[in-house]
């Protein structure tokens, strides 16, 4: 097989490139995991150990192996480089979309590279840091759906001297680079642009009501003096990945709130439970609290408990009210990837990105109908943690009040991180995105890095031994975990798990840091982030990792896109990125012949202006990328 060749090849590259290094005699915890998952001879045997007959089973599970054949790469990689603009493979082509503050109403002023806008042409204009997105056709029409995470206040604020919000109209203007943009998109004469004026075109920012829903909706840690009933909250805002839902909704994830809040008193007592989730008494840097009291935890305690959901917007329809579904828990989402059980139920899987937090799933009470009335299916259901064991099985543990000591459910969806800890979780190394093979019954996380593991606890004080899917002490490189549900069902309690790939720098290091078999000196990356999978099968990876280039990520150049195969394990690189940005969200136009891409804080560190070149200011981006001879991509 080509994959075993290229393997074998691959593997004495490794030996020859990084003779005269370190080796640890001693066999490390990874390298009993290899034996038991990941081996590079079984790597090399006629069924390679990344694909589905490498699976470890636990005691009593009944698995079965995922049948979907190789996708095919029919690509030339392309080589790890620093340069300041979007490298593809021969014969793909790429064009900016939207740039931060690009109008999305013909009223609109254009972006000014001096002053970088102000709060009224930004709150007009697509918001900044593009990340998670999802492109929804409607009657031959395409709309983009596209979360803006957050602001680089540098950037932005390069027009103040603090680099900092000084004015109200500043703090407007930085609440408005947030929250999401939802606006068409249209091709013409072969190039994809904005629809100025569309109907469907609409900023949800920090300001935009919206529903609570769900176990935590009226709870008393929920209600405020503006909202006594704590049934509505006011925006959304450091929306990390996405989702979308069989009914056509739009699904954004509240990572990093916790960094807007801060108190104006400095002696404040902070309340039980702000520690776990980083609320402190300084924000970092946005200053929202000059302007607006609710970030104030001093005067409004409960503001913070009202944020860290997944919030639920019809795309289609701009009248309508987002909704913050408190069933699928509060923590620092990265996704939520949407499949069905075998019954017809929802689940959800979603990853708390912090150091040696948890992997969660969510299982509708209710089931998809097509056609149906499925508005309120992520209103209730049973939230889950998962815990793996050394030998390749797993379970997912239900969060219930009886489990976790917590006195109701609502205090469940507030307190999540808390719970799961009382449950015993598996703590990971930054879960990020997850998802779902449409050929297969499996799931695939990236866990992009952890410099504690192994080294100290998590924010709750739970150990972070080094094992199981987290097989390296003080993990710089990441890796992907992936497991398989039993009997083939997503609802299903049980489940095996093995590793994709382990990142690594084969370059440098011939022990653990090497990476797994399927990475070598022309693949080789960092931090896995962003992950999808095409209507193909391909897994494509997204990097949010150390870019100097130097070091032990020496040869690893700017951060980059590359696709999988998940039968062969075979890797390879299909895209990177400007300098100093992360390359992150993932969707396809209707008739896939477009991928669209997130390009997000470029030169977050001084040293790019993409898109523009020149002396203009970098700006994130969404980029759409196209075959020359106008094939389908994905």
């Amino acid at each position: 097989m080509r994959e075993n060749a290229v393997a074998a090849r691959d593997a004495a590259s490794r030996d020859m490139a990084c003779a005269g290094n370190d080796r640890h005699d001693v066999p490390t915890d990874f390298e009993r995991l290899a034996e038991l998952a990941i081996s590079r001879r079984g790597f090399l045997k006629g069924s390679a150990a990344f694909g589905a007959s490498a699976f470890v089973l636990g005691a009593g599970a009944a698995l079965h192996p995922a049948k979907a054949a190789a996708a095919s790469l029919d690509f030339t990689p392309v080589a790890a480089n620093g340069l300041d603009t979007v490298t593809l493979p021969e014969g793909f082509g790429w064009q900016v979309v939207a740039r931060w503050g690009d109008p999305l109403w013909s009223d609109g002023a254009p972006f000014d590279h001096a002053s970088r806008g102000t709060a009224a042409s930004q709150e007009r204009a697509f918001g900044d840091n593009c990340d998670g997105m999802a492109l929804f056709a409607h009657e031959g029409r395409s709309v983009l759906a596209v979360n803006n995470e957050y602001t680089n206040l540098k950037i932005a604020f390069a027009n103040r001297d603090s680099g900092k919000p000084e004015t109200e109209d500043d703090v407007r203007k930085s609440k408005a680079t947030h929250g999401v943009s939802v606006f068409e998109i249209a091709r013409a004469d072969g190039a994809w642009g904005i629809v100025q004026d569309s109907p469907f075109n609409r900023r949800i920012t920090p300001d935009t009501p919206m529903a609570i829903t769900g176990p935590a909706r009226g709870h008393a840690m929920m209600r405020t003096a503006a909202d006594p009933e704590g049934a509505t909250a006011l925006g959304t805002w450091n929306n990390c990945g996405n989702g979308r839902t069989p009914w056509g909704t739009y699904l954004a994830c509240e990572e990093n709130f916790n960094g807007y809040f801060s108190s104006s008193d400095p002696d404040l007592a902070l309340p039980a439970g702000f520690a776990r989730y980083g609320i402190k008494h300084e924000d970092r840097g946005y200053g929202w609290a000059m302007t607006d009291e609710r970030f104030d935890i001093s005067r409004h305690p409960n503001e913070p408990h009202r944020a860290g959901y997944v919030v639920e917007i019809d795309p289609l329809d701009p009248a309508s009210v987002p909704k913050k579904r408190t069933a699928l828990g509060r923590f620092k989402h990265e996704n939520a990837e949407v499949t069905l059980a075998a019954d017809g139920r929802v689940v959800v899987y979603l990853g708390d990105d912090e150091r040696g937090e948890f992997l969660y799933r969510f299982v509708s009470d209710g089931r998809y109908t097509e056609g149906g009335d499925n508005a309120d299916l992520l209103e209730s259901g049973t939230l889950s943690v998962a815990r793996f064991a050394d030998d390749g099985s797993g379970a997912w543990i239900a969060l219930t009040p009886e489990a976790t000591g917590m006195a109701s459910a609502a205090e469940v969806c507030i307190h999540t991180r808390q719970a799961a800890s009382a449950v015993g979780a598996t703590t990971m190394d930054r879960p990020e995105w997850v998802a779902v093979n449409p050929h297969a019954a499996e799931a695939y996380c990236c866990l992009t890095n952890n410099k504690n593991r192994g080294v100290k606890p998590n924010a709750g004080g739970d150990a972070t031994p080094v094992g199981g899917p987290n097989p390296r002490e003080k993990n710089k490189y990441g890796q992907i975990v992936r497991w398989r549900p039993a009997d083939g069902d997503h609802a299903a309690d049980a489940f095996a798990w093995d590793l994709y790939v382990v990142a690594g720098n084969p370059t440098v290091h011939r022990d653990d840091r090497a990476g797994s078999a399927n990475v070598s000196a022309d693949n080789m990356f960092n931090s896995p982030d962003g992950i999808a999978f095409d209507s193909q099968g391909r897994l494509w990876i997204q990097t949010d990792g150390k870019y100097s280039d130097e070091g032990d990520f020496a040869g690893q150049g700017n951060n980059m896109m590359l696709v999988g195969d998940p039968a062969s394990g075979e890797i390879r690189r299909f895209l990177v990125g400007p300098r100093e940005c992360e390359v992150t969200g993932i969707t396809w136009s209707a008739d896939r012949t477009t991928l669209f891409v997130g390009i997000q804080h470029p030169g977050e560190k001084g040293d790019s202006h993409f898109p523009e070149g020149g002396d203009a200011a970098p700006r994130s981006a969404v980029v759409a990328i196209t075959r020359d001879d106008g094939g389908a991509i994905g």
